[in-house]
């Protein structure tokens, strides 16, 4: 398949990724996401008390993004086949913590999902992005970690409170500090 046959939105994604990549190349990475950067798979979600008659996919394969720009703020982009077996595609923050125990973290996550019927609340000219504000709990240890995403209902869609589950791995990016290359993590 060639690239212009490739839907419109699916498009204009892979080129916003592509230029956010390769932007965050050339201004250094490491500057950015200073706070860590880290990869996530999107595998699945659970749907609490669903319609009956509604078969929703749980298996919802996906990839991720979380550049941490210090130890509270987080940019996050990524792509994944949603629970209606559509693709999705988010862009969005992670706000300040409000609990950590450890190795587990409470913080919310504020986006703009793409690939759900919005209805009144939704943006663009078919309604099928919005605005979605959900608590986020996170568990990490060194260099990997899950997200525990609770969503919303999208009640326009008839979809129910879901929770998304993400495995991350944190990226070993080398960084330049007085002119020597050091390992993520370790001390400057």
């Amino acid at each position: 398949m060639h690239f212009r046959q490739i839907s419109k939105h699916i498009r204009h994604t892979v080129i916003a990724l592509a230029a956010t990549f390769a932007g965050a190349s050339a201004a250094h990475a490491g500057d950015w996401c200073e706070g860590g950067l880290w990869v996530d798979a999107m595998l699945g979600s659970y749907h609490i008390n669903p319609d009956p008659d509604t078969h929703f996919e749980q298996f919802n394969p996906g990839l991720g993004v979380e550049c941490w720009l210090n130890s509270n703020w987080a940019l996050t982009t990524g792509g994944f086949r949603n629970l209606l077996r559509r693709p999705s595609y988010y862009g969005g923050v992670w706000a300040p913590e409000f609990l950590h125990w450890g190795f587990i973290r409470l913080a919310t996550m504020g986006s703009i999902i793409f690939g759900y019927n919005y209805g009144n609340w939704g943006l663009g000219h078919n309604h099928t992005s919005g605005p979605v504000a959900a608590p986020i709990v996170m568990v990490e240890y060194k260099h990997v970690g899950a997200n525990f995403i609770v969503i919303p209902p999208i009640p326009s869609d008839n979809l129910p409170f879901t929770i998304g589950f993400q495995e991350k791995i944190k990226l070993h990016l080398l960084l330049e500090a007085d002119g020597e290359s050091i390992q993520d993590g370790e001390e400057f």
